[in-house]
């Protein structure tokens, strides 16, 4: 697969007088699937808020989908992202096939007298379908359970067929199994859709897909590692970015890491 999707040179950002990220550089090419990994507060987020075209760096170019920040209308440019938030702040009751469709006007409500197409009504029953929900098209937001919000919202990101796909820790507060449909729904997409890229933020090992292509690890603001995922994750480099001895171990396509048992003496 090539093609370049996102990229960023040198990137720094201040926030208040004080540098939060520090030269950060991003190559992601279609189809690759990248892991942002590190510590609470190693500025994940803000990279991710750059590769959403949400955000400007304080230096340094971002190029999304072939457009560079600060030359592009931005809100424009987001049409073309799709963006999976757990903490996404619909207040209605909306359906699930409800949730979709708001995928086609980027809002986060249904629009006052916007009614989808036909086409558009048939492809949002496709994604519904497509992530495992086909026979809950009327399931309400309040009632969803966090799993069946996730997998909405993934279909949510789809619908208006994203170049970039950007996935914010998505399993927060789900338990095991919700976690695990969650994660073959992302796996089922690196095959239904091979040439959508995509980049998800997480600090947990177990919460990485095996569709995952490559990682990006980073602490204090600052790369630690970037590349292909098996050369990049290693006990070595998490150990190094959470500052901790970490074992980390891969089987079965699945990461896993245990903090390394301390010697008695």
């Amino acid at each position: 697969m090539s093609g370049e999707v996102l990229r960023l040179d040198a990137v720094t950002f201040r926030r208040n007088g004080t540098e939060i990220l520090h030269g950060i550089d991003l190559t992601v090419a279609a189809g690759e699937h990248w892991a942002l990994l590190g510590p609470n507060g190693a500025g994940k987020s803000t990279i991710l808020g750059f590769c959403g075209a949400q955000a400007h760096p304080t230096s340094g170019t971002v190029d999304v989908l072939g457009h560079r920040l600060g030359r592009v209308d931005m809100q424009e440019l987001r049409r073309h992202i799709g963006h999976v938030n757990p903490r996404h702040p619909i207040r209605s009751d909306l359906t699930a096939l409800d949730v979709v469709l708001t995928g086609f006007t980027g809002t986060i409500e249904r629009m006052m007298r916007w009614a989808p197409t036909e086409e558009q009504r048939a492809r949002a029953v496709e994604l519904v379908t497509l992530v495992g929900l086909g026979d809950r098209l009327d399931v309400r937001w309040p009632t969803m359970s966090q799993g069946e919000r996730g997998r909405s919202l993934i279909a949510r990101a789809l619908a208006a067929d994203p170049g970039l796909l950007l996935l914010d820790e998505p399993t927060t507060g789900l338990d095991v199994a919700a976690r695990e449909q969650l994660l073959e729904t992302i796996d089922d997409l690196a095959r239904s859709a091979p040439e959508v890229a995509s980049v998800l933020v997480t600090h947990h090992l177990e919460e990485l897909p095996e569709s995952t292509t490559h990682a990006l690890v980073i602490a204090d603001g600052r790369a630690v590692a970037a590349g292909p995922v098996d050369e990049v994750v290693t006990s070595a480099t998490i150990s190094e970015a959470f500052r901790h001895p970490i074992d980390v171990a891969h089987v079965d396509g699945r990461w896993s890491a245990r903090a390394r048992k301390r010697m008695l003496v």
